[in-house]
């Protein structure tokens, strides 16, 4: 039976072979990773201190028993949810308010603003490690607010670089909304916060999630500003897997097997978010 002719618009057969050569030799590269750590965690201690084996001989599940009491996971887990899950939550509703108003109303300052929101995403975090550090220290011996050591200051240090981002994305996204859909609404008696939470946001839904899962991932895998600024019992899951790692010894099966586990929650999560994220993505970066 004779092939079916070719669309015109499609792309040659080269082309088709080289996409498929470069897009499985991109996939290995992505997977071998995740491969050495999954096999890594199924083996013993001493099969993995050794030479690295393409084929285990033997797999285990004591690493992923071991990991909860050879340090203490479950509270560097807890930590990190709640440090992530407030400075998300935080900076999506602020970042909320401030694009609607810099999208809707026009206010003297207001391109000052935008401009000042945006360049601070050009400097490097480590600028800010010692005067955040010492602006926690100085407020603590003031007023008796311990923010160093503490899960706010760690929100508070993770809000600083997530929420500038988040407001300058989410002015994007108001602004592909007409804005006759907020005088429609005030027609109808609705007021300005009446036309923000009944039209806006059910409208700029993608939009906001796109800015969760960045705050929320921004925070889950920081390590700089979480090994300076926690202490034994605010410490996070970024900085308590080095625990696994002793004078004597490194548990590179407990790390392997403790880090694919605490990367449980944000995969799931972008893989139930991903067409929200990707929609949010692509409508805030066009006006």
């Amino acid at each position: 039976m004779p092939r079916p002719p070719s669309s015109p618009t499609a792309p040659p057969r080269s082309f088709r072979w080289t996409r498929r050569i470069v897009l499985t030799f991109l996939s290995a590269f992505a997977l071998l990773p995740v491969y050495v750590m999954l096999s890594s965690s199924l083996k013993p201690l001493q099969d993995v201190s050794g030479k690295f084996q393409w084929i285990p001989s033997g797999f285990t599940i004591r690493p992923y028993i071991d990991i909860w009491d050879t340090v203490p996971l479950a509270r560097y887990f807890l930590n990190s949810l709640v440090v992530a899950g407030a400075a998300t939550v935080l900076s999506v509703v602020i970042a909320v308010f401030a694009a609607y108003a810099v999208s809707r109303y026009r206010f003297r300052g207001r391109r000052v603003f935008t401009v000042a929101v945006l360049s601070t995403q050009m400097f490097p975090g480590i600028l800010f490690l010692l005067p955040l550090f010492l602006i926690f220290v100085n407020i603590g011996n003031t007023t008796g607010i311990a923010l160093y050591g503490s899960r706010g200051g760690l929100i508070l240090t993770y809000l600083t670089f997530s929420l500038p981002f988040s407001i300058w994305m989410l002015i994007g996204y108001f602004d592909s909304i007409p804005r006759d859909l907020d005088e429609a609404a005030m027609v109808d008696g609705c007021g300005a916060l009446g036309a923000l939470f009944r039209i806006v946001v059910p409208a700029a839904v993608p939009g906001i999630v796109a800015v969760a899962v960045y705050a929320f991932m921004t925070a889950w895998g920081e390590v700089l500003f979480a090994s300076v600024m926690t202490n034994d019992t605010t410490r996070t899951l970024s900085v308590g897997l080095q625990s696994y790692a002793t004078q004597n010894d490194v548990y590179w099966n407990q790390v392997m097997a403790a880090s694919l586990v605490v990367s449980v929650p944000v995969v799931a999560g972008f893989l139930l978010l991903q067409r929200y994220l990707v929609a949010g993505l692509t409508a805030g970066a066009v006006k």
